[in-house]
């Protein structure tokens, strides 16, 4: 199907955003990091206690409800399905927390809260299920969970307003295998409740819904960029929880019409020895803390609050690597400070997802709750001339990785192409409505990871999947180099136009 060309506002508004991001994925060619994807495993602390660990957030409008918007949140990454007796679950002493700042001033104004608890039918079996389970009061299920989700308003030096949306409702288990639970799809669709009118809820597991390639991280696919085309999360699944409500409950004053743009992002508190609850995970867009912070910060910007970000400029405005680039590649610098870089990761994007009056720098994951819902999406969001895709919020379906690439083999400038890192789905389709998110993968399955990268190989020529984009090892100083140039060229463009 041919796809349709970005008009040169769209472009302009493109070029900006993903440079940011071009920036972000450079950072990561550059560097022995982690294993992460998206958020998985970002910092060293948070990798050793996983059930803490925020992986991914979404934040889009409800395509088949236009006044709502859905908040989906993952956490626990790489689930392995048959990992059993013990299966996954959520903290039963943390608060699983997605805020949203409607005012720009990175404080949250609204806090959406899940909590969870542990119950067991007996303790005199190993066993999680000991019988087919057809639904979630069945007493074969003999581990379950249950939560509670509250809404708090916050009220600056008032005190909060809480309410409960659900009080006490299952969670949809772990995917066990086809003779404890012969209908899976069964269980989801009980676990998927409407609490009020107008508000749906969903927690449970699911199939992480993020897709990618991770050999990035073995010196940018192979080091000879060979290395591409295998989701390397396939058949894993994520902790998730869903929630759709209508666009006044978040909107400033509860007015979407006037105040569409809001901020969004996730943390994670974990109940100390003390009694006291401390945040030990954060995350907005994706990236951010993988490979913008440094190490030795990674652990601290998990704890810290948006309106702390000003201690983290520094490494925005003037970031370390485009230094190391030019001492190893002999690529100048781009003069610093870059505050060029400020506008995607800390305010947002002028004429896009920007809002009005004061902002507080912060990093979040902002979206236009008033961008009309799209007919149908484009995977590269922007640059495909989507303005309701990636970054203008998130949806399951947005192709980080290759809004990335496209741009780099000159997308925006002359030259379309259809690069990208091999994956450019998640390998098991998303639902068409609420929660949206794919069934878990079965411990059931004998091979849940299943390599795809042959089938890329196939049709890819011999140097890889991702040669032409940039040749050899310089392609980490290429991905930053465009990515920032193509951030100055995008926001003075988008600026010169709305001006116009």
């Amino acid at each position: 199907m041919k796809r349709s060309r970005p008009t040169k506002r769209q472009g302009a508004i493109a070029l900006a955003c993903t440079g940011g991001l071009l920036t972000a994925v450079g950072f990561a060619g550059l560097g022995p990091l982690a294993a992460t994807a998206s958020s998985h495993r970002e910092a060293p602390l948070i990798s050793g206690t996983p059930q803490y660990d925020g992986t991914d957030l979404y934040a889009f409008r409800a395509p088949e409800s236009p006044s709502h918007v859905n908040l989906i949140a993952n956490w626990l990454p790489f689930e392995e399905p048959a990992g059993g007796p013990n299966f996954y679950s959520f903290a039963t002493d943390a608060q699983y927390d997605i805020h949203v700042d409607n005012n720009a001033d990175a404080k949250p104004d609204v806090t959406f809260r899940w909590t969870f608890k542990d119950h067991y039918v007996t303790g005199d079996t190993f066993l999680a299920a000991n019988g087919p389970v057809t639904s979630l009061t069945d007493k074969n299920l003999n581990y379950y969970q249950t939560y509670k989700l509250q809404r708090i308003n916050h009220r600056g030096a008032k005190r909060d307003k809480v309410k409960t949306i659900v009080r006490k409702a299952r969670v949809a288990p772990s995917n066990i295998g086809k003779a404890s639970m012969p209908n899976y799809a069964a269980l989801r669709a009980q676990a998927t409740t409407t609490p009020k009118p107008g508000v749906k809820s969903f927690a449970g597991q699911a199939e992480d819904p993020f897709f990618l390639d991770l050999r990035v991280f073995d010196l940018l696919y192979g080091g000879d960029l060979s290395e591409a085309g295998d989701d390397t999360l396939a058949g894993f699944n994520v902790q998730s929880v869903a929630l759709q409500v209508p666009q006044r409950w978040v909107a400033k004053k509860n007015n979407p019409q006037k105040n569409p743009v809001i901020g969004t992002w996730t943390t994670t508190q974990k109940k100390s020895t003390n009694g006291k609850y401390v945040q030990v995970s954060r995350l907005g867009n994706p990236l951010v803390n993988e490979v913008v912070i440094p190490l030795k910060l990674k652990d601290a910007f998990n704890g810290l609050k948006p309106t702390g970000d000003a201690a983290a400029l520094k490494y925005v405005t003037n970031p370390e690597l485009p230094k190391l680039i030019e001492a190893v590649y002999g690529i100048d610098a781009p003069k610093t400070p870059r505050n060029d870089l400020v506008s995607v990761f800390l305010t947002g994007v002028k004429g896009l997802n920007m809002p009005k009056g004061k902002i507080t720098p912060s990093e979040q994951l902002r979206l236009n709750m008033s961008t009309p819902v799209t007919a149908q999406p484009n995977r590269l969001g922007v640059i495909g001339g989507d303005t309701q895709g990636f970054p203008n919020g998130r949806r399951l379906g947005d192709d980080v990785i290759d809004i990335a690439l496209q741009v780099v083999e000159g997308e925006l400038v002359g030259s379309p192409n259809d690069l990208g890192d091999g994956v450019d789905a998640n390998d098991t389709a998303f639902g068409g409505t609420f929660p949206y998110l794919a069934l878990p993968a079965s411990g059931s399955d004998a091979d849940p990871h299943p390599s795809t990268g042959a089938a890329a190989k196939q049709s890819a020529s011999k140097e890889g999947v991702l040669q032409r984009v940039v040749p050899g090892r310089q392609s980490s100083a290429a991905f930053v180099g465009v990515g920032l140039l193509a951030l100055v060229g995008g926001i003075g463009g988008a600026v010169r136009r709305r001006k116009a």
